[in-house]
């Protein structure tokens, strides 16, 4: 097993892997640094100069520097994995606990999708439309909890798509 992994090359692995937030390497990292402290305390070498947070925030800001690391790019890509599935509520909560925002152009084409998006989703999971008030009530709840917004499971479980409902 080879010389422990330094704060800045487990972040890179993690961001060759994937986009992170952040919120989300620090929260990674602390854990590390602290460790690292820790062990050169057991090793009897001296300290680091630095407390763990502050080394975090050292990489964080050169990851951001160097571009391995972008805010947007983040963004970007867990909308992109999430429009299909989940509604605008949804998928901005989840941007929101990685301490991330939308860019106006994002949300503003995420807006503009959702109604399509909530009917795929719907029709993926249900194959008729509901024919009582509890199916309906049922279709609602499933909706809702992916994250889209009251007005647009009202407009989506009126029925099959009416091509001036997209204009509104």
């Amino acid at each position: 097993m080879g010389p422990p992994r330094s704060l800045k090359g487990r972040a890179l692995q993690w961001l060759a892997q994937r986009e992170q937030s952040r919120f989300e390497l620090r929260r990674k990292l602390l854990p590390h640094a602290v460790a690292e402290d820790a062990a050169a305390a057991e090793a009897g070498s001296p300290a680091p100069e630095l407390a763990p947070a502050v080394r975090v925030e050292g990489v964080l800001d050169w990851l951001e520097a160097h571009q391995y690391l972008s805010q947007e790019r983040f963004a970007e890509s867990r909308v992109h994995a999430r429009a299909s599935r989940f509604g605008n509520l949804r998928i901005r909560q989840e941007l929101k606990q990685h301490q991330v925002e939308l860019s106006p152009d994002a949300a503003l084409a995420l807006k503009e999708s959702e109604l399509q998006r909530a009917r795929a989703v719907r029709e993926r999971k249900f194959a008729l439309w509901p024919a009582s008030a509890t199916e309906r009530a049922k279709q609602a709840r499933f909706l809702a909890g992916r994250g889209f917004s009251p007005e647009v499971i009202g407009r989506v479980l009126r029925g099959p798509a009416d091509p001036d409902d997209d204009e509104r």
